[in-house]
């Protein structure tokens, strides 16, 4: 079993002080023990192009304060921040462990339509993380409109992870596109979306949801701030995919 928490929340606008200040409440108030903790993308300051203020050397203000979160629930904890590094700026999530040990996935896919890509350096590889025997793909927004980069080759990841500000106008899109990564890869699949507006007055509906390997929904969320834990059963994932092993006819290729 794997238990899975992830926080759909408003974002206070380029201001990271208030973003981690109101996250670390919301995390104090996990009542049940967690393994992992997802935040949304860009969840010190929600989707902005604003690189040169709002961008972070690793092992600054965020860094330190997941860091912190980590060691502090024993979970891991993991989310999206603006990064610089080498002179480029990256849409960066950080998996950060409870003893300190960190890895980090840089957005692949850069939002043409908001100019991220002026913005940010795109990433050029993905991560496969291990919680209790769980492999897990954490990955950002955009990217769930790209099956190739989501897929699932000879059974990679148990569970999926989109950490996201998805407009409102495309939430159909959002919920479509979910589910369909979770049927075609046989894997559970949580997608996070962040509520509220943000400065640039883009509404965003939440939708956050917690999906099985057949495309059930095991939690989706409304329109409202919320915690949720979920409870996630390796076995049942394990029998699906024996009594139904479609992964085996998958076709083979690599990313070049």
């Amino acid at each position: 079993m794997l238990n899975v928490t992830y926080i759909q929340s408003d974002l206070y606008w380029e201001n990271p002080t208030a973003n981690l200040a109101m996250f670390e409440e919301k995390i104090r108030q996990i009542n049940q023990p967690t393994d992992l903790i997802v935040l949304p993308e860009m969840f010190n300051t929600g989707f902005t192009m604003n690189t040169q203020t709002l961008g972070e050397v690793m092992n600054l203000q965020t860094f330190k304060w997941m860091k912190m979160m980590a060691a502090q629930t024993k979970a891991v904890v993991t989310g999206s921040f603006i990064v610089k590094e080498h002179n480029q700026a990256y849409n960066r999530l950080i998996w950060m462990q409870p003893d300190g040990q960190f890895d980090h996935y840089d957005k692949k896919h850069l939002f043409r339509m908001g100019k991220e890509h002026e913005a940010f350096e795109a990433g050029t590889h993905k991560i496969i993380k291990e919680i209790k025997g769980w492999k897990i793909c954490p990955l950002i927004c955009y990217d769930l409109r790209f099956p190739v980069w989501s897929r699932n080759l000879g059974l990679q990841y148990d569970l999926l992870i989109y950490t996201a500000n998805w407009p409102a106008p495309r939430s159909h899109h959002w919920n479509t596109l979910l589910l369909a990564r979770a049927i075609e890869n046989q894997s559970y699949v949580l997608g996070l979306n962040r509520i509220g507006t943000d400065g640039r007055n883009l509404a965003y509906l939440g939708d956050s949801a917690m999906i099985d390997f057949q495309g059930q929904y095991l939690h989706l969320s409304q329109n409202q701030a919320e915690t949720i834990s979920q409870t996630l059963d390796k076995q049942a994932l394990d029998d699906y995919r024996n009594r139904f092993p479609a992964y085996l006819d998958a076709d083979d290729f690599r990313l070049i």
